[in-house]
């Protein structure tokens, strides 16, 4: 791995794209760190540290701390993940979008079009909700969040939230085209990892203080390390199904007859499942926080429950399973097989392929569908059985490694295309996407 980045050091072009991926980081971070006009902040802290729970907590956790500080970037990259995951899910429902999916870059640049369009409208309705709502918060203390409520303070946040979406969005962009690795995926890993060192710090507090022993911050590191480790071993799993193409004859010519293989990902749905299921669960606790007679209601989901654990189970099952029905789709998948000469040897192809295909998807999406919900439910036992005093890990975790992968492979085609090493001394790393 320290080979692989001494390597990298050596070829102009992926160092350029590296300097630019950190300096565009810094600059979110930056940005993050400047706050909103007409905010007190130590009461907005304040309100952070008993909401920590609802919806709230969770777009803070993934804005690295910018809605907690109320900062030009409080909604971070949310609105536009939001979009593009909405359109995702559409084109079954829409054909025009899967239309557009399938004619190559120029449908991609139309899709990219409407995703920025929708990215702008859900900001200004995501940010005018905001607005309204720090202004009926009462932080725990009886002081105001907003200094002086009304439409000037609505129409100033509007403004201000939706300009900081748009400017996050255009980093992950330039991110992509320009740097090295997804950009949007990197600037959530960015928020992530960001709030590690508080928490770490938090962690050493207690042990000093004696309300952790320091036998249980050992066990917690073995944890984290073993998580971890399994996490990199399923992300990177596959499921191959052989493939041979027909020879076929043109001329003095023969084409075809090589074998190949379609890798099926474990864990096809990636982090989506787990970021619905969250959203879902931590809704009643929002409403909660507005309508105090709804709080006999979302005590029944609070997080660490027996309740909101089995929910939350389900739930990511259930998008396991819808997700990656929407995302891959077997008849398609066996059609571009018989129309290039492919077939699964023993299998017709056309229909009996398809059915084979989804077969085996079916079934290990159900073990990658197992696999997400004991991470994301490991923190909840961690925070319950041995008193940590943060929630780094289950979805978090999964986003830091799958990015960490994601990154590192495209550094290491970088690195091969130049006939350098890379990062493995005995094989590439696999993406996560399987190609």
């Amino acid at each position: 791995m320290l080979d692989g980045f001494s390597n990298a050091s050596r070829i102009p072009e992926l160092r350029r794209r590296l300097w630019f991926t950190a300096v565009m980081l810094v600059v979110y971070r930056v940005g993050v760190a400047v706050p909103t006009p007409g905010i007190d902040g130590q009461a907005l802290a304040s309100f952070f540290d008993a909401a920590s729970s609802t919806l709230f907590g969770w777009v803070n956790l993934f804005s690295g701390g910018a809605l907690e500080r109320f900062s030009v970037f409080a909604l971070g990259i949310m609105p536009y993940i939001s979009v593009a995951i909405i359109l995702d899910l559409l084109k079954v429902a829409w054909p025009y979008l899967d239309e557009l999916y399938k004619e190559g870059e120029a449908g991609r640049r139309k899709i990219s079009q409407y995703t920025r369009y929708g990215t702008v409208m859900l900001s200004v309705v995501q940010g005018f909700m905001i607005a309204y709502s720090l202004e009926h918060i009462q932080a725990p203390g009886g002081g105001s969040v907003v200094y002086a409520p009304g439409w000037n303070f609505r129409i100033m946040t509007v403004l201000t939230v939706t300009a900081g979406a748009m400017f996050v969005m255009w980093i992950g962009e330039q991110i992509t085209e320009r740097g090295i690795g997804n950009g949007i995926s990197l600037i959530i890993m960015a928020g992530i990892v960001a709030r590690l060192p508080s928490a770490l710090s938090t962690t050493f507090q207690f042990v000093r203080e004696g309300e952790m022993s320091l036998f249980v911050l050992i066990l917690i590191l073995l944890i984290a390390i073993g998580v971890t480790a399994g996490i990199v071993y399923v992300e990177t799993g596959q499921r191959r199904i052989p493939i041979q193409y027909a020879r076929r004859v043109v001329g003095r010519r023969v084409y075809g007859g090589q074998s190949s293989h379609l890798p099926l990902k474990v864990n096809t749905a990636g982090v989506i499942p787990p970021i619905f299921a969250s959203s879902i669960l931590v809704f009643p606790a929002t409403v909660a926080t507005f309508i105090p007679a709804a709080k006999n209601y979302s005590a029944f989901l609070t997080p660490g429950g027996w309740v909101y654990n089995v929910v939350y189970v389900a739930l990511i099952v259930f998008f396991c399973y819808f997700y990656t029905a929407v995302t891959f789709n077997p008849v398609d998948v066996a059609d571009n097989l018989k129309k290039y000469g492919g077939f699964v040897p023993g299998i017709r192809p056309g229909r009996f392929t398809a059915e084979y295909i989804d077969r085996i998807l079916s079934r290990i999406t159900l073990g990658g569908a197992i696999y997400v919900s004991i991470v994301c439910i490991l923190p909840t036992i961690l925070i319950q059985r041995f008193n940590v005093p943060f929630y780094f890990g289950g979805t978090a975790l999964l986003i830091v490694v799958g990015v960490a992968l994601d990154t590192v492979a495209q550094m290491e085609t970088h690195l091969l295309t130049r006939n350098y090493e890379g990062f493995m001394r005995r094989g590439r790393i696999k993406s996560r996407r399987g190609g």
